[in-house]
């Protein structure tokens, strides 16, 4: 079932729009008899000329606008000085309105050229498609396209220059939210180590659980690729690192560990390096972002420790590997944990708490409940102490630092971080990352 309509009229030299009045009004009509719901939304999108006004744009489309009395309020023209800015527009009213099923009504020879900016700012939470813009000029100025050959692709150059288009317009967005906030343990020495957790201000990312400085894309989220990397750019200006050597874990909830410079493994939740200069990085959205830091052997890891994670013992399983490939002691590594969902709000079920149990029963709060809280913090500490990480090398701010400098709840925290446990499946995500300086 189509829930938005676009019509892409960006082709359109400004001087022909009055020629397009009658095609335009042909379309919602049909639009408005057609389709299965009462009255779809529907964008109009067009290009905004430079130096032009842009209630100029809009009144030159009014007279094929007014009729339709069904759609009036959900009928709007986007004018913009690209395509990428339009259809970015236009992509926002449909993630307010959390639409994404999309008709897009363009001419034959546009259609190739939209599908590579809608792959690169959409993801598969849309579905598009596509229908060919049939002009028939009622005038001579008006000339109509050879129609292009189906599955025709565009040049690479004609690529290169869409992605150009596209990270430039992303690049002069303002930041949301307020100045991008890195925050730092004062247990890594910064004269060795560049590092930081992230929180979720300072990035482009607009839709509200996913605001603004979500570091992480998949195909279930609304937020691209494009839209990430934007943002971590924006993050290593800020912190000085290159965004061209980072390197994040591949999550598996499980505890294997990527040694860099080695085979990487299809999905690991350790990464570890002694190499100067490559940033590593694992994330979090409650799940607990862990980094390692051996200033003697000069190395450094990072994990990713969800309560699987934690009970499949990923943390000593990357410090094992620092301990075995750069020959670190264990009692000189310090670790640090980042922002996580804490124990006044995390629950599991009652056979995955006591796994939780074993390790030490004041891992658990309420244990008889059918859905005990859990201390997955507690938990990797305890392991990693077992491990031989001595405990004044661990850094747990909700244990050492009761004013809460890198450690605090994530879901208790709307205000700063995201969470998957409070803000559902469409959640953003922060990081912790570490690199050893040049």
């Amino acid at each position: 079932m189509v829930e938005a309509v676009l019509i892409d009229l960006f082709s359109l030299p400004a001087n022909l729009q009055n020629s397009i009045q009658g095609l335009l009004c042909d379309m919602l009509e049909t639009i408005e008899k057609r389709s299965s719901i009462p009255a779809p939304f529907v964008y109009v999108m067009c290009c905004q000329r430079q130096g032009s006004k842009r209630n100029g744009e809009h009144k030159s489309l009014l007279p094929a606008l007014r009729d339709f009395q069904s759609l009036k309020r959900r009928l709007e023209v986007v004018c913009a000085l690209t395509t990428a800015a339009a259809l970015y527009a236009v992509k926002q009213r449909l993630d307010e309105k959390d639409l994404s099923i999309i008709k897009v009504i363009l001419p034959t020879l546009r259609k190739d050229l939209m599908k590579v900016y809608i792959d690169h700012l959409f993801t598969a939470v849309y579905q598009f498609e596509f229908e060919d813009l049939q002009v028939v000029p009622d005038c001579n100025n008006l000339q109509i396209a050879e129609p292009c050959n189906e599955g025709q692709t565009l040049p690479t150059q004609d690529i290169a220059l869409i992605q150009s288009e596209i990270q430039m317009y992303l690049e002069s967005l303002p930041s949301l939210k307020g100045e991008l906030t890195i925050l730092r343990s004062s247990l890594i020495p910064d004269d060795i180590f560049l590092h930081g957790f992230t929180t979720r201000t300072g990035g482009i990312s607009y839709i509200p659980t996913l605001s603004s400085c979500n570091l992480f894309s998949s195909s279930k989220r609304r937020d691209p690729q494009v839209v990430v990397k934007e943002n971590l750019r924006r993050l290593a200006s800020a912190a000085g690192f290159n965004p061209e050597t980072f390197h994040r874990v591949k999550i598996d909830h499980a505890n294997a560990v990527c040694i860099m410079g080695k085979t990487e493994p299809d999905s690991y939740d350790g990464i570890v390096t002694n190499q100067k200069g490559v940033t590593i990085a694992a994330p979090g959205a409650d799940c607990i972002p862990v980094l390692f830091a051996d200033p003697v052997r000069k190395a450094c890891g990072a994990a990713h420790s969800g309560w699987k994670g934690t009970l499949l013992g990923v943390s000593m399983a990357t410090v094992n590997a620092m301990v075995s490939e750069y020959g670190c002691n264990v009692k000189d590594i310090l670790v640090v944990l980042g922002p996580s969902v804490g124990p006044c709000c995390y629950k599991l079920p009652y056979e995955s708490a006591k796994e939780f149990h074993r390790i030490d029963p004041k891992c658990v709060r309420l244990f008889d409940s059918a859905n005990p809280y859990i201390d997955i913090r507690r938990a990797t500490r305890i392991l990693l102490e077992s491990g031989g990480i001595l405990p004044e090398n661990i850094q747990d701010d909700s244990v050492t630092d009761q004013k809460q400098n890198v450690t605090f709840c994530t879901a208790c925290h709307p205000d700063k971080f995201y969470s998957h446990f409070r803000d559902g499946t469409n959640f953003g995500t922060q990081i912790g990352f570490i690199s050893i300086k040049d």
